[in-house]
């Protein structure tokens, strides 16, 4: 089994994640792809609570039989990567991780940086005008990716003002108008 973590505060979740992590699916044959919402991420605040961040990461994930919205980090700690890869690697098979190259840039300022190198193999999403360096040891492969930057700020900036972005999934439009999410 190869199955990639695709981690992040998906505030909310849009096309341009699923882009990714389908190409990413179709490039290095992965049967899975953990869409996993962090509760508590140690480098971001998130203002939408953790329940309404997992169920659009559902409703996104039934667009492709290979997604799969993971609780991995539904607890009170902080949800460090490496947590989430050693529960993933206990399930068995060939861990990736799915990451944007400025992220991976920092990723030598991350919690146990280097048993997060050691455990997954990176599918690095390369974005116009980042570069990146590889740690050593580091086991990293490149996906250049069509996908256009989206900012997650600038869909609930829109969300705000009363408008529904094309590059959110019509499913999480949706939850997000019944529920109210992103008006000031």
């Amino acid at each position: 089994m190869r199955r990639a973590i695709f981690g992040g505060t998906f505030d909310p979740i849009h096309c341009a994640h699923l882009i990714v992590a389908r190409e990413a699916a179709d490039a290095f044959a992965l049967d899975q792809v953990l869409f996993v919402p962090a509760a508590n991420p140690p480098h971001k605040e998130t203002g939408t609570p953790y329940e309404h961040r997992y169920k659009m990461v559902e409703l996104a994930c039934k667009e492709d039989p290979r997604f799969v919205a993971s609780r991995l980090e539904q607890e009170p700690r902080k949800s460090y990567s490496i947590y989430t890869i050693e529960r993933v690697k206990a399930m068995g098979g060939q861990v990736f991780f799915i990451i944007g190259a400025d992220a991976f840039a920092e990723i030598q300022t991350w919690f146990r940086w280097e048993d997060v190198v050691r455990e997954a193999e990176f599918i690095v999403v390369t974005r116009p005008g980042h570069h990146y360096e590889s740690p050593p040891g580091a086991r990293v492969h490149r996906l250049e990716t069509v996908a256009l930057p989206v900012s997650s700020s600038e869909i609930r900036a829109a969300l705000a003002r009363g408008e529904t972005p094309s590059q959110l999934p019509k499913s999480v439009a949706e939850y997000i108008r019944a529920n109210g999410l992103y008006v000031t």
